[in-house]
């Protein structure tokens, strides 16, 4: 596996540079899994009946990072990229067409907004907007501590897929 720079979280920080930093670590960590990989190998899916591939991952991942930080955290009803009413999993359906360059960018593009919003927030503050799950309103530090969760649990699966690619494992 071909690894990229990941920085680690500060030892001995503040509440927010400790979250962000483990936050930008997760991302950093999710890159590395599909780095030095093939389209076709970042669309290739864990073992069947699952659809879940790194290409998937990524995508899901610009997802959640929309979500929280667009829609919940600034409440600017942006609209999903890759899922709709019709097919709630669209982000893991994956035609020969998708790509990398298109995943990876849209990820960064979402990573960039969710940088922007948060830095406007302070940790204790609550969302403007709403999950689409529930009519509670969330602080930003709710919101960083399930984006680390969320990415934590997704580099797990990630491990998983990229062994069953090419057999590399590690961090």
């Amino acid at each position: 596996m071909t690894t990229s720079p990941r920085t680690a979280p500060a030892l001995n920080a503040d509440e927010r540079t400790m979250l962000e930093g483990w936050l930008d670590y997760h991302r950093q960590t999710l890159a590395m899994k599909c780095a030095g990989l093939t389209d076709a190998q970042l669309r290739t899916a864990s073992v069947p009946p699952s659809e879940l591939s790194l290409m998937g991952l990524v995508r899901h991942m610009a997802e959640v990072e929309r979500s929280w930080f667009r829609r919940v955290l600034v409440g600017d009803g942006a609209e999903p990229i890759y899922y709709s009413d019709e097919d709630r999993d669209g982000e893991f359906h994956l035609s020969e067409q998708d790509t990398w360059a298109e995943a990876h960018a849209a990820w960064q593009a979402e990573i960039e907004v969710a940088r922007r919003y948060a830095a406007g927030f302070a940790l204790d503050e609550l969302s403007r907007g709403r999950s689409r799950f529930t009519d509670e309103r969330f602080s930003l530090r709710w919101i960083y501590t399930h984006m680390i969760e969320e990415y934590a649990r997704h580099n797990g699966h990630a491990d998983l897929v990229r062994e069953r690619i090419d057999g590399a494992t590690g961090e």
